[in-house]
């Protein structure tokens, strides 16, 4: 995109990067229901703070939104449909992690809970389509290596 001038500056408009994480415990998966809009159920995630890793932003919003401790395995993929929030432009990483114990919801999270892939609620921004690539390629015989 071209930038904007503003005065004597260059205004830069760039997409905002983002996580969102996938934390299994056992066989199901912690969703939260966000306190703030888009209203409704989602990955736990959030914007990456100036100066933070993709990794260490994982790992905080996870404790911030679920209270759980997570290890990260590996990043499923990176979503950049500029519609996919229709906030603002955003990029986000996905990442897949594991936990134990059970989710308490905090920060912007109003409940956090585990669904199985037979039980999801409808969910907001793309994160149907995230969950989908996900149960699709941990189950699919044939495809490439799960994580990147």
């Amino acid at each position: 995109m071209s930038p904007e001038k503003t005065g004597h500056h260059l205004i830069y408009r760039n997409p905002v990067p983002t996580v969102d994480i996938i934390i299994a415990i056992g066989a199901g998966i912690v969703l939260v229901k966000r306190r703030n809009p888009p209203l409704g159920w989602a990955l736990p995630g959030g914007f990456v703070d100036y100066g933070e890793s993709l990794e260490s932003a994982a790992v905080r919003e996870a404790k911030e939104e679920t209270g759980l401790d997570v290890t990260l395995i590996c990043q499923l993929h990176s979503y950049s449909d500029p519609r996919r929030d229709a906030r603002l432009h955003t990029i986000s990483t996905v990442f897949i992690a594991r936990a134990s114990g059970t989710p308490h919801a905090a920060d912007d999270a109003l409940d956090a809970v585990i669904f199985s892939q037979n039980n999801l609620p409808p969910l907001v921004f793309d994160h149907e389509k995230i969950l989908g690539d996900y149960f699709t390629r941990r189950q699919l015989p044939g495809l490439p290596p799960f994580c990147f």
